[in-house]
Formats: structure tokens, C-alpha cells, sequence
């Protein structure tokens, strides 16, 4: 029989796929002149973006709240998770969407030197943080925490940050390129605006010495 701890995570897992699975196919449904695999790389980019702010968000409200905020607890991890996984499937539609069978142009012009425009800042970005979430993804586990020690593991896991950061950057870009709607672009610097504000807000609360009894 399950304990309560696999029981509350097989709940989160189960609600936070079928809440990805649903955000995918509503953004789908923003660009109907689309084809599938355009749609779909759009579709799972959000859920992603959502997904990953939702995991740094719960550390600066555990403190903001002065609540316990442990090196590594569930739910941040089992969103962060889902952000991954839907971070490394869009990427495998995104390199299919413009350049199909012609991936390299992803990266390189037609005479083979790195592009230096939107369009390849945002590809240089957007890889650089899908092969960081892998090795979050890959880290996300008791077994890791326990070979690698908490200190080790924590480390590694600021990583996040980085994949954030070249997230952002990547949609920003993207954005551009794909000419998208004001909309869109608001919604985005909101949400980044919301994360930030955030972080700063936390570390600047754990640098206030605490009251004394």
C-alpha cells in the first residue's frame, strides 16, 4: 500500500501533467492556421515557462511567509519536473518548426558561421537551458540528493537559475522573431517581472536578521 508521501506525490504528478496537457492544447489553439508541429511548439513552451516560474516562486513565498523552506521538499520538485520535461519537448518540436531536415541552420548561416542574429541568439539560449533542465531532471531524485550530499546537490540544482534566465532571454527573442501578438509579449514581462520581484524579495528577508525573543 502506498504512504502518504508517494500518495501526495502521485497526486501532484497526475494534476500537474493533466494541468500541462491542458495548457498546451488551449495555446495550441491560439494559432489555428498553424501546422501540428508549430502548434505544439508553442503549446508545450508555455507550460514550461509556467511551470518554472511556479517552482521559484514557492521558495521566496516559504520565506516571505517564514515558513520552513528545506534544501529540497516535493512539490517545488515535482513542478520543476514537469517544467523539464516540457521544456525538452518543446525543444524537439521547436527544432523541427522552421528549418525542417535542416537542423544545424538552427545555429549556423548557410555559410556554416554562428548566426548573430534574434533568431539564433534566441536557438543559442533556448539549447544552452534544455540541457540544463536534462540535468536537473536527471538530479530530481532521492538517490541523486543522497550520492551527491545535500550541499553538492544544492549546487548543482542553482543551475536553475541559469535555465531560467536563458528561458527568459529565449522567449524574449522569440517574440521578436515570431512577430507576436502585444499580448503575448505583456504576459511574459509580467510573468518574469512576478518572478523577479520575488527572488529579490526572499534573499533580501533571509539577510534581515531576525527579532530576538
Amino acid at each position: 500500500m502506498l504512504n502518504n508521501r508517494l500518495r501526495r506525490r502521485l497526486f501532484h504528478h497526475i494534476l500537474i501533467a493533466v494541468g500541462s496537457v491542458a495548457l498546451t492544447v488551449i495555446f495550441m489553439h491560439f494559432f489555428p492556421k498553424r501546422d501540428f508541429i508549430s502548434r505544439a511548439s508553442i503549446g508545450t513552451a508555455y507550460p514550461a515557462l509556467f511551470l518554472t516560474a511556479a517552482a521559484l516562486l514557492l521558495g521566496p513565498l516559504n520565506v516571505l511567509w517564514r515558513k520552513p523552506n528545506p534544501v529540497s521538499f516535493d512539490l517545488r520538485r515535482d513542478l520543476g519536473i514537469w517544467a523539464g520535461i516540457s521544456a525538452l519537448v518543446h525543444t524537439a518540436f521547436g527544432l523541427n518548426v522552421h528549418l525542417r531536415g535542416r537542423m544545424w541552420l538552427y545555429f549556423l548561416d548557410t555559410r556554416y558561421h554562428l548566426r548573430r542574429d534574434a533568431f539564433g541568439f534566441g536557438n543559442y539560449t533556448g539549447v544552452v537551458a534544455s540541457l540544463i533542465f536534462a540535468l536537473l531532471l536527471a538530479l530530481s531524485n532521492d538517490i541523486s540528493v543522497s550520492k551527491l550530499g545535500v550541499e553538492r546537490w544544492k549546487s548543482l540544482q542553482r543551475w536553475a537559475y541559469a535555465a531560467v534566465a536563458l528561458t527568459g532571454a529565449h522567449a524574449i527573442a522569440y517574440q521578436q522573431v515570431e512577430k507576436r501578438s502585444l499580448l503575448f509579449e505583456v504576459a511574459l514581462y509580467i510573468l518574469l517581472g512576478i518572478v523577479s520581484i520575488f527572488q529579490l524579495a526572499g534573499i533580501f528577508k533571509r539577510r534581515q536578521p531576525r527579532a530576538r525573543p
